[in-house]
C-alpha cells in the first residue's frame, strides 16, 4: 500500500476521527464524490471537526429549513438532510426536500413510516438521492425501491448486519448505508454483510471532550 502523507496541524490535532475500518467499505459515489463514512450528528462543532466523508443531519423534531441552513453553512463535507416521514408527512416532506436540495444537500433521508406515495413524489420532485430508512427485516424493501428509493439506510440496532445481509442477497447492486455500531468489530461485520457506507455516531460529544480537557486543567493546578 502506498504511503499517505498526513498533516494534522496543532490546533486541529485532537479532532474526532472515524474508525479506520470504515475505509474497507466500497463507498457510494454521488455526483462524483465517493462516500464511505457518514457522521450522524447535528452538532455543528462536531460536523466541523471530524474527518467523515459526509454528514447525516437527522433529528427527532419537525425538520426546519433554518436548521438545515446552519448545518450546511458549518459543514465543508456533503450533507444528507432528514426531511421527515414520521411525525412530518405529506406534501410538507416534499417541500422540505426541495428546500434541502436548493441549499446544497447531497441527499435527503426519510424515516421508516414514510408512505410509498410520498417517496414517489420525492423522486419526481428532486434530483438528489432519496434515502429511505429500514429498521426491521419485516420492512417491505421491494416496495421502497419500486417507489423510488435510491439508497436504503439500515438502522436496526444489533440486527443491522442481518438486515443488510438479507437485502444484499436480493439486491447485489443496491446502494446501502447502515449504522455500524459501537466497535470496529460490529462495523466490519456490517460492511462484510454488504453495507456500502457506514453511519457513525461519535461518543466524543462536546460535554465528553470538555470533561477530559477540564480534568487535565485541574490536574495542572
Amino acid at each position: 500500500m502506498a504511503f499517505v502523507p498526513e498533516f494534522d496541524g496543532i490546533l486541529r490535532s485532537h479532532m474526532i476521527k472515524v474508525p479506520e475500518v470504515i475505509s474497507k467499505a466500497s463507498g457510494i459515489k454521488i455526483f462524483g464524490k465517493k462516500i464511505r463514512s457518514i457522521v450522524f450528528s447535528t452538532d455543528v462543532a462536531i460536523v466541523k471537526n471530524i474527518n467523515a466523508d459526509a454528514v447525516m443531519a437527522v433529528y427527532p423534531f419537525t425538520p426546519q429549513p433554518i436548521i438545515t441552513k446552519a448545518i450546511m453553512i458549518a459543514a465543508d463535507i456533503p450533507v444528507f438532510c432528514g426531511v421527515g416521514g414520521g411525525i412530518t408527512t405529506g406534501h410538507r416532506v416534499v417541500e422540505l426536500a426541495m428546500d434541502a436540495e436548493f441549499q446544497g444537500a447531497i441527499g435527503v433521508v426519510v424515516n421508516a413510516p414514510t408512505p410509498n406515495e410520498v417517496i414517489e413524489k420525492l423522486r419526481s420532485s428532486i434530483d438528489i438521492p432519496v434515502c429511505v430508512t429500514i429498521v426491521s427485516l419485516k420492512s417491505d424493501v421491494e416496495s421502497r425501491i419500486k417507489a423510488g428509493a435510491n439508497i436504503i439506510n439500515v438502522s436496526g440496532a444489533q440486527y443491522t448486519p442481518n438486515i443488510v445481509r438479507e437485502i444484499r442477497k436480493k439486491h447485489p447492486e443496491l446502494a446501502i448505508m447502515a449504522t455500524g455500531g459501537p466497535t470496529e468489530e460490529t462495523i466490519l461485520e456490517t460492511i462484510e454483510a454488504g453495507a456500502n457506507a457506514i453511519t457513525f455516531t461519535p461518543k466524543e460529544t462536546p460535554a465528553y471532550l470538555f470533561k477530559e480537557i477540564m480534568d487535565r486543567y485541574r490536574a495542572e493546578l
